[in-house]
C-alpha cells in the first residue's frame, strides 16, 4: 500500500487509479490501473478465477529470498503458465536471494545483478560466543553512545518480550551513568499502538541519538532514515508447524545468513555504517543457514491444500513445488479438511470445500461463516471472524497491566472467549467507533477499523455466495454451536488441576491466562482456535461446547456415553455382566449335563430289571461306579 502511494506521487496521479494496489480484504484498483501492487496472496487467489493470468502482461516478484508460503505456490503455477504463455514475462527480485536456484528451477532463465545505491557496512563480529543476547546488546548500545560519532541506532531483537526488557535496561544503564549523552530509545513490535510505532519515523530533537528497537519487520518492511548503526542479537521467532500435535508454534531460531546480510545492510542506506554482529565469524560460516528454511516446510498447509485442489491440483505430491513440503504435513493437512468435510473419501473436493474455497481464509473459518448461514447467526460470525482475522485488539501496556485487566474483564463472556470478541466489536460499534473510547478500555483502534474492513469484504463474499444474512440476537448458545461446528476437530476435555486433554491427540494443554474461561469454574468440554506454546502448551481462543455437541457434529471422532456412567463404571459393569453370563452358561451346561445322566440312569435301570430277573442280583445306581452287590450271609457262614 504505501508504495502503490509513493509511486502515484511521483507519477503524479491519484491513487487508485493509473496505479492501485490490492491486499486481503482491500482492493484500490479500477478500470485505469496499469501498475497493480499486490500481496502474493491476492494474486494466488486471482488464480483461482483466472488460471492464466490473462490480464498481465509482466508479474514482477519481489523479496523471493523471504520463501514464503504463498510465494512458493506462485512460483509452481507460474512454471506451468509460462509453458502456456510465451507472452508474459516472470522477473524475481531479491537483494540477497540465492540467483541460480531460481534460475535453474525456470530451466535456466537469465540472470542480472543491478548495483544498489548502497553506501560501504563495517561488520564486525563477536569474539566468542555470547551467553545472554539481549544483556550483550545493552553492552553494545551503551558503548556505541558514549564513544562513537553521531547516528541512530537500530537494534534486532526477537519479539516484544525482549524488546521491553531492552529498552528497560538500556534506560536503566544510562541512568546510572554521569551526565550521558541524550539518548531516545523507541521500541517498535506488531502489538504498539500505530501512532506509537510511528514515532521512530520522527526526526530526533538536536543532540539527541534515537536507538530503535525491533523485530525482524525491520529488515525489509520499514526504512528509516538517519541509521548509522546495527546491532544484530542473531535470532528471531519462526513460526514452525508441528503435525504430530497438530499446532504452531514461535521458536526463537539463529538467522540465516541472508537475513544478517539484510540486517547489516541497514546500516548503509543514507551512508556509511557499522554493523555489530552479536556473534561469531564461526558460527556465521558454519552454523547459519544460507537462507530462511522455506515456509511451505515449517507450517500448516490446510488452506494451502485447499487451495490447490481447487486450482485442480489432484495430485499434491506431483506438483512442482522449489522445495517440497514433509509428507506428514500434507497428510495432516488433508485430514484436517476431511474432518471438516472439504474432502471426501478420496480426497477429492466437496461441494462444502469449493464454498470454502472462496473464503481468503483459514479453513475452519469459513466452515464458520458457511454454517452461520443454519444456525441463523450470520451476522454474529462474520463479526467473530472478522475479529479473528485481525492482530490481537486487547492492548497491555508493561507499565498498567492491571488497569488493562481491568478494563478487559468488562467484556468477558464467561463461557466464550469468541463471544468476548463479539462483545468488544459490539461496544466499539456502540461508541461510534471512536479512537478515544479504545483508549480508555485499552484496545487497539487500528484492528478494530481493520476488522471493520474485513467484516465489510466478508458480507461481500457472502452476498455473492448467495448465502443468506440472519442474526440470533442474544440466543449466545446458538453461536456456541455454530463455533462447534468449525472446530469440532479442536476440542479438549477437563481432567482436573486445571488441565485439559486434546481429544485427538492426548497432549495436555491449558487455558491461558488472557481467557474469559480462565478466572471462573472450568468447563468440562472446551473447542478452540489456536495452541500456543511457550514453557506450556495453551489452548488459545476458546468457547466451552456440549459433549453432545462434539457428538452430533463430529460423529467420525466423537460419540457420547450413557449418563450416570464413567469409563471406570463401565468396565465394571461389563465385568460383572459378562461373570454373570458366565455362571449362567455353566449352571445351563450342569443342568443338560444333568438331564443327560437321568436318561441314561433311566434306561439302564430298565435293563437292570430285565437282568434281575435271571440272575437274582441287585446293582447300585448311584454314584460313578456301578458293581453287583450279594445278598447278606450269617455270621462264620
Amino acid at each position: 500500500m504505501s508504495v502503490a502511494k509513493r509511486v502515484a506521487e511521483e507519477m503524479e496521479v491519484a491513487l487508485g487509479s493509473v496505479v492501485g494496489y490490492a491486499i486481503r480484504f482491500e482492493d484500490c484498483t479500477s478500470k485505469e490501473t496499469v501498475i497493480k501492487y499486490m500481496t502474493d496472496g491476492v494474486l494466488l487467489r486471482e488464480s483461482l478465477n483466472e488460471p492464466d493470468l490473462d490480464r498481465y502482461s509482466c508479474i514482477i516478484m519481489d523479496e523471493a529470498h523471504e520463501r514464503a508460503l504463498n510465494t512458493d505456490i506462485l512460483m509452481g503455477l507460474f512454471k506451468k503458465i509460462l509453458q502456456r504463455r510465451r507472452d508474459l514475462k516472470l522477473i524475481v527480485t531479491s537483494a540477497t536471494m540465492n540467483s541460480k536456484r531460481f534460475s535453474d528451477f525456470f530451466g535456466g532463465a537469465p540472470e542480472f545483478t543491478i548495483p544498489g545505491r548502497t553506501f560501504p557496512v563495517d561488520v564486525m563480529f563477536h569474539r566468542s560466543p555470547v551467553e545472554d543476547y539481549v544483556d550483550q546488546a545493552v553492552q553494545q548500545v551503551l558503548a556505541i553512545h558514549v564513544s562513537m560519532d553521531p547516528g541512530d541506532i537500530l537494534v534486532f531483537m526477537t519479539g516484544q518480550e525482549d524488546i521491553e526488557i531492552t529498552c528497560e535496561l538500556v534506560q536503566k544503564r544510562l541512568d546510572a551513568l554521569n551526565d550521558p549523552p541524550k539518548l531516545s530509545i523507541l521500541p517498535i513490535y506488531s502489538q504498539m499502538p500505530a501512532d506509537l510505532q510511528a514515532r521512530i519515523f520522527d526526526r530526533a530533537a538536536p543532540g539527541v541519538r534515537k536507538c530503535i528497537v525491533a523485530t525482524n519487520i525491520a529488515e525489509t518492511s520499514l526504512t528509516v532514515d538517519g541509521i548509522k548503526y546495527v546491532v544484530d542479537a542473531g535470532y528471531s521467532k519462526m513460526k514452525v508447524y508441528n503435525p504430530k500435535m497438530g499446532m504452531d508454534t514461535l521458536q526463537i531460531t539463529p538467522i540465516s545468513q541472508a537475513n544478517a546480510s539484510q540486517r547489516s545492510g541497514r546500516a548503509g542506506r543514507t551512508g556509511p555504517g557499522k554493523a555489530f554482529r552479536l556473534f561469531t565469524d564461526k558460527a556465521f560460516k558454519e552454523e547459519l543457514y544460507l537462507q530462511t528454511i522455506p515456509e511451505i516446510q515449517r507450517t500448516n498447509l490446510a488452506n494451502t491444500v485447499l487451495m490447490l485442489k481447487s486450482l485442480g491440483v489432484r495430485d499434491l505430491l506431483d506438483f512442482d513445488f522449489m522445495d517440497p513440503p514433509p509428507q506428514d504435513t500434507i497428510s495432516t493437512s488433508m485430514f484436517d479438511l476431511w474432518a471438516l468435510g472439504a474432502l471426501d473419501n478420496l480426497g477429492e473436493l466437496t461441494e462444502l470445500g469449493r464454498k470454502m474455497s472462496a473464503f481468503p481464509m483459514d479453513p475452519s473459518l469459513s466452515k464458520l461463516l458457511i454454517t452461520a448461514d443454519e444456525y441463523g447467526c450470520s451476522e454474529e460470525m462474520i463479526t467473530i471472524v472478522s475479529m479473528l482475522s485481525v492482530p490481537n485488539v486487547f492492548y497491555r501496556p508493561k507499565e498498567r497491566q492491571d488497569e488493562a485487566d481491568m478494563q478487559r474483564e468488562k467484556f468477558w463472556v464467561h463461557e466464550s472467549d469468541h463471544l468476548t470478541y463479539l462483545q468488544v466489536y459490539s461496544a466499539w460499534k456502540a461508541n461510534g467507533h471512536s479512537d478515544g473510547w479504545c483508549v480508555r478500555h485499552f484496545l487497539h483502534a487500528k484492528s478494530l477499523r481493520r476488522a471493520k474492513e474485513i467484516r465489510e469484504q466478508l458480507l461481500d463474499i457472502v452476498r455473492m455466495q448467495r448465502m443468506q444474512l440472519s442474526s440470533c440476537g442474544m440466543d449466545w448458545d446458538m453461536i456456541r454451536r455454530c463455533i462447534c461446528s468449525g472446530y469440532y476437530h479442536q476440542a479438549a476435555k477437563y481432567r482436573g488441576s486445571g488441565e485439559y486433554i486434546n481429544l485427538r491427540t492426548n497432549v495436555a494443554v491449558q487455558l491461558h491466562p488472557t481467557s474469559a474461561l480462565y478466572a471462573g469454574h472450568p468447563p468440562d468440554y472446551v473447542v478452540y482456535h489456536e495452541l500456543i506454546l511457550t514453557a506450556k502448551v495453551y489452548v488459545s481462543t476458546v468457547t466451552a461446547v456440549d459433549p453432545h455437541w462434539l457428538a452430533d457434529l463430529g460423529g467420525v471422532f466423537y460419540s457420547v456415553k450413557e449418563k450416570g456412567y464413567s469409563a471406570r463404571e463401565k468396565r465394571i459393569t461389563e465385568t460383572e455382566f459378562n461373570r454373570k453370563m458366565e455362571i449362567e452358561a455353566k449352571m445351563a451346561e450342569d443342568k443338560r449335563r444333568q438331564a443327560e445322566r437321568e436318561q441314561a440312569e433311566a434306561e439302564r435301570a430298565t435293563a437292570t430289571k430285565k437282568a434281575a430277573g435271571s440272575d437274582g442280583k441287585k446293582f447300585v445306581t448311584q454314584g460313578a461306579v456301578k458293581k453287583p452287590v450279594a445278598r447278606r450271609r450269617g455270621r462264620g457262614f
